[in-house]
């Protein structure tokens, strides 16, 4: 009956030491990964961002999350180191050649509008720009009654009794 009575114990305990055994196991590997790091091997954090590596701290490393920007990270947060093809196919969506072949996005939003008074404009003076509707009504005519005070009165009189 003792035997019994100890033997959910036992399990338990020895469920216990596999997992810490295998979250130990976890741990040598990430430190093994990360110490496999090197000023300009590409990398991904914990939280998905992919990076470069500029220098390496005892506990912190400095990434460039992008052309001359810096960041500086816990060692902690790399969750892997990534081989040159694969973070160049990632970040570049290149494969051995690294040509971009994506439009490059123009700095200012005249290409993102749709030009649909292309052909009302082209026979225009190449020096006047087209005339844009904001939607607002024209100035009332000289024999349209503009807005007035219901009472008469100009707006700041004031009424007398």
């Amino acid at each position: 009956m003792n035997l019994v009575t100890l033997l959910p114990f036992i399990v338990l305990i020895g469920a216990m030491f596999l997992m810490t055994r295998s979250a130990k196991k976890k741990q040598q590997a990430a430190a093994q990964m990360r110490d496999h790091m090197a000023p300009g091997t590409g990398v991904r954090t914990i939280g998905g961002m992919y990076a470069t590596v500029k220098e390496i701290g005892d506990d912190t490393v400095t990434l460039e999350v992008a052309p001359g920007v810096h960041a500086i990270y816990a060692k902690n947060s790399i969750g892997a180191v990534l081989e040159d093809a694969e973070y160049n196919r990632i970040v570049h969506g290149a494969g051995d050649d690294l040509t971009i072949d994506t439009p490059v996005v123009p700095d200012d939003a005249s290409s993102l509008t749709l030009d649909k008074d292309a052909d009302k404009d082209a026979d225009k003076p190449e020096g006047e720009a087209p005339k844009l509707d904001l939607g607002k009504k024209d100035e009332p005519e000289a024999d349209e009654p503009k807005d007035e005070p219901k009472n008469g009165k100009a707006d700041g009189e004031a009424g007398t009794k």
